[in-house]
């Protein structure tokens, strides 16, 4: 049973850059399938789509790379079930100073930092991006 299925999209789109893999599969959700679909939005993945493979739904990431590296540096969980972390609207955070993206789970929909900070919405930052 996982206890995180978040962590476990990160985790398999960070292995999978490690070794230059072009594209992966994850267990469908909706939650997931927002997430990639801003990751796509902002150019840290080629392309997102969803198939149905023995009555189950997936979900595929296209992983982008340039020449020589990952268009993802790095991408870190922060938000965790055993401690979620909320922030106001004025506390926000800047990731890499403003290069990078946070994802922002507010009652409006999944969004990052930067549309948050224009609808002035706080929420809960499920992870950063640069």
């Amino acid at each position: 049973m996982m206890t995180d299925p978040i962590a476990d999209m990160l985790t398999r789109l960070r292995n999978a850059q490690m070794v230059r893999i072009t594209d992966i599969v994850l267990p469908y959700s909706t939650l997931k399938h927002r997430l990639a679909e801003i990751l796509a939005k902002e150019g840290y993945v080629t392309s997102v789509s969803t198939a149905e493979t023995d009555g189950k739904k997936e979900l595929k990431v296209a992983l982008k790379y340039s020449a020589k590296e990952p268009a993802i540096h790095e991408i870190r969980r922060i938000s965790k079930p055993g401690r979620r972390v909320y922030v106001g609207a004025k506390r926000l955070p800047y990731v890499f100073d403003g290069m990078g993206i946070a994802i922002i789970s507010t009652s409006k929909g999944l969004m990052t930092n930067k549309q948050a900070r224009e609808q002035k919405l706080g929420g809960e930052v499920i992870c950063e991006v640069f």
